[in-house]
């Protein structure tokens, strides 16, 4: 064996003896509130980023089977030689006008997205400040680009200000951020960030992958919720999460910034375009959701249950008010050990370890949907519980 690949090998069983490997399970069914396994049981989800239950609606599916009829299967193409349909600029007007921003750009996802927004906008001799949580799309996007890097203490404006006054002789400054922290689920201080911002003339880019669709008071996201809309200059966002479950990305805001990257955003550029029934999809989303905030109230009403059950048994949570409420293990072997007794009950949840999280802080982070039913909410609780004390913790 080649001495690369023998690494690779070691490499793999030492991830496997230290109890970090991270195995997929395959699901038979569509994703929803249950989801079959290949071995035929039938478990609750508590792990899937299906915020609104619209993965398996019937209105969305209807829609992207309409599209075959008419758009096809696939582009075969790029953008900018002969990838676009009418389909593809109705779904960036229609994020625009959900969004209230000027105009919005589709990738193939939102890491894509992340990946060709700070090399096309930032030079050596710009800065960005970048929350210490931010998602990987966000760090490696960063790591693109050769503008000036900064790192603030998460959601810590008092270290934010030290940053941007270590920046403050940049040309451009640009602070990123996660809307919602994927993995703790708290929210980002958009309002304070904001202002700092109009202090140091910078620009906001926020992350919104785990809030467009049900943040805010009509689901328009972070910006809605903290009250800042019309004042963060780029979002960027996925519809693969609440916004239907399936996948693509995209980047919204300023028209001046979309303009460029329309240009020489690289992954716009060389990539293939989005599948035109995702579009399609999307579309039917965002008309379902523009006046109808029926789910979200629903997926509140779920997360403000389960929170309160949750905390009542004891085990350690981290409750930001978003549907993602990690339940706190710190040590890797105990939280992959209560995953593995849950799923025997039925429920399906995920223990996160090193590298998703930093170590000792191990959990498994419960997402609820509005697909689930108060009884389902009941059942986990119940069986956390006794998991809990199985467990003797």
């Amino acid at each position: 064996m080649k001495s690369a690949l023998k690494y690779f090998v070691e490499t793999c069983e030492s991830i496997e003896r230290d109890g970090l490997k991270k195995n997929e399970k395959i699901i038979e069914t569509p994703q929803g509130a249950k989801v079959g396994l290949s071995d035929g049981r039938q478990v609750i989800n508590m792990c899937a980023n299906n915020y609104l239950g619209l993965a398996n609606e019937k209105a969305v599916i209807d829609a992207a089977k309409a599209s075959y009829d008419e758009f096809g299967y696939g582009l075969s193409s790029v953008r900018f030689i002969c990838g676009t349909q009418s389909l593809h600029k109705r779904l960036e007007a229609a994020v625009s006008d959900f969004l209230g921003t000027d105009d919005t750009i589709l990738y193939s996802s939102c890491f894509d997205a992340n990946g060709g927004l700070f090399e096309t906008l930032l030079t050596d001799a710009d800065a960005v400040i970048s929350d210490e949580l931010n998602h990987a799309s966000i760090i490696d996007g960063i790591r693109l680009c050769k503008a000036k890097r900064f790192r603030y203490k998460n959601n810590d404006m008092a270290d934010l200000r030290a940053k941007l006054e270590e920046a403050k002789d940049a040309r451009i400054k640009l602070i990123a951020t996660d809307g919602v922290f994927s993995m703790d689920g708290i929210v980002a201080n958009l309002a304070a960030i904001c202002d700092l911002a109009d202090e140091y003339d910078a620009l906001v880019m926020v992350d919104d992958s785990h809030a467009a669709g049900f943040m805010g008071a009509t689901g328009r996201g972070t910006a809605e919720h903290c009250g800042v809309s019309g004042r963060v200059d780029i979002i960027t966002g996925t519809f693969g999460k609440a916004l239907g479950g399936a996948s693509g990305g995209f980047t919204s805001g300023r028209k001046e910034i979309i303009d460029l990257l329309r240009q020489r955003s690289r992954p716009y550029l060389f990539s293939n375009t989005l599948a035109p029934a995702v579009a399609a999809g999307s579309i039917k989303v965002l008309e379902m959701l523009k006046n109808d905030t029926s789910k979200r109230e629903k997926l509140f009403a779920n997360t403000k249950l389960f929170a309160e059950k949750i905390k009542e048994i004891g085990l350690d949570v981290i409750d930001g008010g978003t549907p993602i409420i990690p339940v706190m293990l710190y040590d890797e072997h105990v939280a992959g050990e209560m995953a593995r007794r849950m799923m025997e009950r039925g429920v399906y949840v995920v223990a996160f370890s090193y590298p998703v999280v930093p170590k000792g802080k191990a959990r498994i982070r419960t997402q609820l949907s509005a697909a689930l039913s108060e009884e389902d909410i009941l059942y986990i609780v119940k069986c956390f519980k006794e998991v809990k004390e199985e467990m003797g913790l």
